[in-house]
C-alpha cells in the first residue's frame, strides 16, 4: 500500500468512477465497522457524497451506481469470491490480501457478472486505476491479471479470438 495508506494522486473523472471508489471504501467500512450495507449507503448519501481527496473536491458520485455496487457485492460475495479465487495463483490468496485490494477485486467481479452493459475494458481500467491509487506495481499487476482472467472466463465473447498457432 502507498505510504501511510494514502491515495496516490487519484482523481476519478466521472460520476461512476467516484461511485466505484466510494463503493470500495464503503465495503471496507462494512467489513471492519460491522455496519449493514443499507446503513452505510444511507450515511454516504446523507454525509459523504462530496468528499475531498488530497485537498481536491471530487465530482459528485453516481449514488445509484454506488448503491448497486455496494448492495451487489454484499449480497453476492460468495459467488464473487469463487470467481476471483479461480483466477488466483493460490486458493488462499484472496483471504490473505489487504482488505482494500480484496474489495476492489470483488467490485470488479460484480460488475463483470452483473453489469454486462459495461464494457470489460472500462471495468478493468476503472478498478486497476483504483488499485494504482492505493498500491504499487506488484498489486497493480496482480489485480490486472485477476480482473482480466475473471472477465475472460465469464464474458469470453468480449475478447478477440486467440491467434496462437
Amino acid at each position: 500500500m502507498s505510504e501511510g495508506g494514502q491515495r496516490r494522486n487519484f482523481r476519478p473523472a466521472g460520476r461512476r468512477s467516484v461511485a466505484r471508489l466510494f463503493a470500495v471504501q464503503a465495503l471496507y467500512e462494512i467489513e471492519f465497522g460491522g455496519g449493514a450495507a443499507d446503513a452505510v449507503i444511507a450515511d454516504f448519501r446523507a454525509n459523504r457524497q462530496n468528499e475531498e481527496v488530497e485537498g481536491a473536491q471530487l465530482r459528485e458520485a453516481d449514488t445509484d451506481w454506488f448503491a448497486e455496487v455496494v448492495r451487489g457485492v454484499a449480497k453476492r460475495q460468495a459467488e464473487l469470491d469463487e470467481a476471483i479465487k479461480a483466477a488466483m495463483p493460490r486458493s488462499d490468496a484472496l483471504e490473505r490480501m489487504e482488505a482494500i485490494l480484496r474489495y476492489i477485486l470483488r467490485c470488479a467481479a460484480y460488475e463483470i457478472i452483473a453489469r454486462v452493459d459495461v464494457p470489460i475494458g472500462t471495468i478493468i481500467d476503472e478498478y486497476v486505476g483504483i488499485v494504482r491509487a492505493f498500491f504499487g506495481p506488484r498489486e497493480i499487476k496482480l489485480a490486472n491479471g485477476v480482473i482480466d482472467a475473471v472477465a475472460r472466463k465469464l464474458r469470453p465473447g468480449e475478447f478477440p479470438p486467440s491467434t496462437a498457432h
